[in-house]
């Protein structure tokens, strides 16, 4: 963060969101337990947490980067710039949005304050930042037991599908996964706002194709049938480790416990 970046706490982090995770979790008290999470610094310059939304059920799970400055305020994902073109990309692939599960690999905002502005810009979470959040994604994915995940942006991607994955390489393709049954990849929307100009159009259109092969994906395949517990998979990107919370004297908890 930058110097002119204010801390508005002052709370000691955990090192992991594990420590956040109630006991028997659901969607509604996992959004509950976030607001106080402070498995990393990030809480500390942060609006709101920004935890997923949309079916506890839902057949696709849209995972993203970060909330950035609109989300940041509102306290919801995908509301700001890139949500509005996630939406027309949707709509355009006949995928309601409402039946939509929308997340991020990393549930708080991560920005620098220009110094003569007070406009936010947007930072990438590092790896030790996605690993803090890791608990809150393992257990969305596995309470909601999503037919498809679409994971938004190389940081998304890389979470669920490892360190050399290449989003631009693969992206479009439909493929097996530990976490659902299919997952697709593609670039985020804030790429394609991003473009320069005289590209934004093929851009565009490119995400527009991705999203819509997600859409015949879903609109052929029959909804699988739910099962009761789901035993999600350790990020190959950053490995699960037991480690000593450094604020508890017990081992956090794994996704898998």
């Amino acid at each position: 963060m930058s110097s002119t970046t204010k801390q508005k706490r002052t709370v000691n982090t955990t090192g992991s969101a594990a420590d956040f995770i109630p006991p028997r979790p659901t969607l509604s008290k996992l959004r509950a337990a976030a607001e106080g999470c402070r498995g990393c610094h990030l809480y500390k310059y942060a609006t709101h947490v920004v935890f997923g939304a949309g079916p506890a059920r839902a057949r696709l799970l849209v995972v993203g980067e970060q909330p950035g400055d609109v989300e940041d305020r509102a306290g919801k994902p995908f509301v700001g710039p890139s949500g509005k073109l996630l939406d027309r990309a949707l709509d355009a692939a006949k995928i309601d949005r409402d039946s939509v599960y929308v997340t991020n690999a990393v549930k708080h905002f991560k920005f620098a304050r220009e110094a003569r502005s007070e406009r936010r810009i947007h930072k990438s979470p590092n790896a030790g930042e996605v690993r803090a959040c890791r608990p809150w994604l393992e257990h969305e994915i596995a309470l909601v037991k999503p037919d498809i995940i679409l994971c938004l942006g190389a940081t998304a991607a890389k979470a669920l599908l490892g360190r050399t994955f290449s989003v631009l390489k693969q992206r479009g393709v439909a493929l097996e996964s530990e976490w659902a049954p299919v997952v697709f990849a593609t670039v985020h929307p804030s790429a394609v706002l991003r473009a320069r100009h005289g590209e934004r159009e093929a851009a565009e259109r490119a995400f527009f194709a991705d999203v819509k092969k997600v859409g015949a994906r879903l609109s052929r395949a029959k909804p699988a049938a739910k099962r009761a517990t789901r035993e999600t998979g350790k990020f190959s990107a950053w490995p699960t480790t037991a480690h000593r919370s450094r604020t508890s004297s017990a081992r956090t908890r794994s996704s898998h416990a």
